[in-house]
């Protein structure tokens, strides 16, 4: 169960739940399966598939949910070919062009009925709280989808408030200055090998992998003015991961130490208790590792001023 990816967030106000609580709020907005008419749906599912019924599982402080979105696949060129079908023949039988608004009709009614033949996808998508730290973080592979997953948990919840954890020195800048200058890197922080250069003043990007950070070739586009927007970084014996200039996190790898520890738990062959130690080794060493980016970054955005106004 460990996560690929990580977007972040700050939980402000933080609703005063107990597990109980929550699990029937959860329950009251499970997935189901789609009807013949919707196109998607997202529900609260069971983290631990068929070895559990627990759509929550909270263990010293964590929680974990799992959302199912369920979307069906109705591809646009079916679609459109429908469409030219009927709208010629229509056409043909009554000897003139159709207007627009007479195709758009065309294509909703085929859309309506093509619906529930479709084909229907389904993507579960990972919610770690940080309950002690105010802390949310969604294994998403974009932000669409992790935004998506909070508004679900805002109206299972009636309400939530949350923005993206953001730092003192944005994430572009700092990786920049890690590339260019590499007394400024913090002592645990392992440059990997790929890299994201965005050119100051257009739309021009080099994306570069497989190589030596610190070569000549890309001091030399950082020279020229290029910036990082995306970085491999190792926090050395914990995980790896590409950090994106939004504070994204992807590609996460954890660590062999850290992977040694959890097979090395006495789970009895019991999945369930596969999943919570691996999930409480998880999230222990994403919240040391974002609380030390954090720091490398400046700090969270917001306390200082907040410390300042206290």
């Amino acid at each position: 169960m460990w996560f690929k990816h990580l977007h972040l967030y700050r939980l402000h106000e933080a609703p005063q739940l107990d597990a109980d609580t929550l699990e029937e709020a959860l329950d009251a907005m499970a997935a189901r399966p789609l009807s013949g008419s919707e196109p998607r749906r997202l529900g609260w599912s069971v983290p631990a598939g068929r070895a559990g019924t627990q759509r929550l599982h909270e263990l010293q402080g964590q929680r974990l949910m799992t959302a199912l979105r369920q979307e069906r696949l109705l591809p646009t060129a079916v679609v459109r070919e429908e469409v030219d079908e009927r709208a010629a023949d229509l056409e043909t039988r009554e000897g003139r062009k159709l207007r627009r608004q007479e195709k758009l009709a065309i294509k909703e009614q085929v859309v309506e009925e093509l619906l529930p033949q479709a084909f229907i996808r389904s993507q579960k998508l990972d919610l770690w709280w940080d309950a002690r730290h105010d802390l949310i973080g969604v294994n998403a592979s974009s932000r669409k989808r992790a935004e998506e997953v909070l508004d679900l948990l805002r109206e299972t919840l009636g309400s939530l408030k949350v923005t993206p954890l953001t730092s003192q020195t944005l994430p572009m800048r700092a990786m920049t200055t890690w590339l260019t200058d590499p007394a400024s890197r913090p002592a645990d922080l392992v440059l990997g090998d790929q890299v994201e250069l965005k050119a100051k003043g257009d739309d021009g990007v080099l994306r570069a992998r497989q190589v030596d950070l610190d070569s000549d070739e890309i001091q030399q586009l950082l020279a020229s003015g290029r910036q990082a927007s995306k970085l491999a970084l190792e926090i050395e014996g914990r995980l790896s991961f590409v950090m994106h200039d939004d504070l994204a996190i992807k590609s996460l790898r954890f660590g062999d130490a850290l992977i040694d520890e959890a097979n090395a738990s006495d789970d009895g062959d019991d999945a369930l208790v596969r999943l919570e130690t691996d999930f409480v080794l998880m999230a222990q060493a994403l919240g040391e590792s974002i609380e030390r980016l954090i720091e490398w970054l400046g700090g969270e955005a917001g306390m200082q001023r907040d410390a300042l106004s206290a």
